[in-house]
């Protein structure tokens, strides 16, 4: 191994040390030197002058060395150091991308199930849009038509029709349910039942009004005391209830013709029919008169009352025809005309048949 290229110093010289303090005491006192010698002091001196030449030549080749290599060490550090700093920098952008990724994700899915939604909401608008569309030109055309003279005119026509319709629906009925009075000694001629274009019911084939007492339905009269709590025999008991069944079916046809819902809803069943009453019964029980104040049992489920009196209770018969005859004043008032009074069953079906047959009716 070279000696200039070791790692630490060379170890001292003990004959240079000799030679150092030897020339320590020439110093103090002059040597004196023979010719003869002087060639060897020379030389020595040469070689010493030699040695430390070398050895400064070592000591500054060490130092370059020494700083060449805390030079690498200390740019080994450094860039160590920016490694690990990097490396760092590193981690936080995989966390950062990580963490965006799973942001992305869940955007992602957001914007996905919003799409759909969207879609849908799209989907519902035009179908909104269209069915808009679609009403807003039938609401032009039929203020077209309203607006001019022609929309009022045939609005009109359309209304007579409907009349007319209904005059001959009804006269149907009163051909099948003919109400006449008992003195009439010839019957009463039945209306032409044939109904086409504009051509309502003539002058001839309206009824002409009748007596209110003494009215019979289908040859049947309606027998009962004024306060309605008991009725004749059997037979007049069995002809009574089959007339409220005539009666009955007779205002439940009517009031589907007019397009009417009656207060009191018919159940029919020819002479054993009911009359429904939606008003709450009410009902007081012994543990509700012991308490106070009263607790009233209100029943929901209609009520209903016979249309006949054969074993039955005659003050539920009683209110049923009463009820009976409420139906017929509503549509009576229905169509303009006030009620006969509470006991005129057969006559309040009379004016209201008259009525709609008449000529005023299609015109009004």
């Amino acid at each position: 191994m070279d000696p200039d290229q070791s790692d630490g110093p060379d170890p001292p010289d003990p004959g240079s040390a000799a030679e150092a303090a030897a020339e320590e005491e020439d110093a103090e006192a002059p040597k004196v030197v023979e010719w003869d010698e002087l060639q060897e002091e020379l030389a020595r001196l040469w070689s010493l002058s030699s040695a430390a030449h070398e050895a400064k030549e070592r000591k500054d080749a060490l130092t370059r060395r020494i700083e060449s290599i805390l030079k690498a060490r200390e740019e080994s550090l450094r860039r160590r150091y920016e490694l690990e700093d990097m490396r760092q920098k590193l981690n936080l952008k995989k966390t950062a991308l990580q963490d965006l990724r799973m942001r992305m994700e869940k955007a992602s899915k957001d914007v996905e199930g919003k799409r759909e939604q969207l879609c849908l909401e799209i989907r519902t608008l035009l179908v909104a849009a269209e069915n808009l569309s679609t009403a807003q030109q039938q609401l032009q055309e039929a203020n077209k038509l309203l607006a001019a003279k022609m929309g009022h005119d045939q609005l009109t026509n359309v209304e007579k029709r409907i009349r007319m319709k209904q005059q001959y629906l009804v006269a149907q009925v009163a051909a099948i349910y003919p109400v006449e009075a008992i003195n009439e000694q010839s019957p009463v001629e039945k209306p032409d039942l044939r109904f086409g274009g504009d051509i309502g019911l003539s002058s001839k084939d309206v009824p002409k009004p009748l007596p209110l007492s003494s009215l019979t339905i289908l040859g049947l009269q309606l027998t009962m005391f004024p306060k309605m709590s008991i009725f004749g025999d059997e037979k007049e008991l069995q002809n009574s209830a089959t007339v409220l069944g005539y009666v009955a079916h007779a205002v439940s046809l009517i009031a589907s013709y007019l397009n009417v819902r009656l207060r009191y809803p018919l159940q029919l069943g020819a002479s054993r029919s009911y009359i429904l009453d939606h008003a709450p019964s009410v009902k007081f029980t012994l543990a509700d008169v012991e308490t106070n104040p009263p607790i009233k049992t209100m029943s929901l489920k209609p009520t209903e009352f016979p249309l006949f009196l054969e074993g039955q209770d005659a003050i539920r018969a009683a209110y049923a025809i009463f009820l009976l005859n409420k139906d017929l004043e509503q549509l009576l008032n229905y169509v303009g005309a006030e009620s006969l009074g509470p006991r005129h069953v057969l006559a309040n079906l009379w004016e209201l048949i008259r009525i709609i047959l008449s000529e005023e009716y299609i015109n009004n």
